[in-house]
């Protein structure tokens, strides 16, 4: 069973900057019930569609399928929940692992969060001075939650 083992920190200052590569995604959700999400997305020339279960701790069964382009496209701009999430996904090593820090952009402007993905809630991983307090057991941060209560609005 697939399974995605996250944790997730608010970001602090921007000395990340300097070697991370970034895409742009823009991504909106048929479904936002914690018991089962799913997530359409374009990340950069890419579509995809996610359907994921409930978190319990840092770990959530997730299925991701590549979809058409334009398929993905038109799901967000004809299906999804309103607003749909807008950011710059910024990618970067930090010891063996890699982080994923996400700049946000329209409705949820201003905030920045970092993850990074361990393959057990155990597991050691070397946390970068930029990476803040951590937010992975608060649901306010969860993308899906961002679209019903934008962070502009806290």
């Amino acid at each position: 069973m697939p399974a995605e083992i996250e944790r997730k920190f608010l970001v602090i200052g921007d000395d990340w900057r300097d070697t991370a590569e970034g895409t742009r995604f823009r991504q909106g959700f048929l479904s936002t019930e914690p018991e089962r999400t799913v997530r359409v997305r374009v990340a950069g020339t890419q579509g995809s569609i996610t359907v994921k279960g409930k978190t319990v701790g840092a770990t959530r069964e997730e299925f991701e399928y590549t979809i058409p382009l334009l398929d993905a496209q038109r799901l967000l701009d004809g299906l999804c929940k309103r607003p749909l999430i807008e950011k710059v996904r910024y990618t970067l090593t930090v010891g063996r692992h890699v982080w994923e820090i996400d700049v946000f952009e329209g409705e949820n402007a201003g905030l920045r969060v970092a993850e990074v993905e361990l393959e057990s809630e155990g597991e050691a991983f070397e946390k970068p001075d930029w990476a803040g307090r951590e937010v992975t057991d608060d649901p306010r941060y969860f993308n899906s939650n961002l679209v019903a209560n934008p962070f502009r609005t806290w």
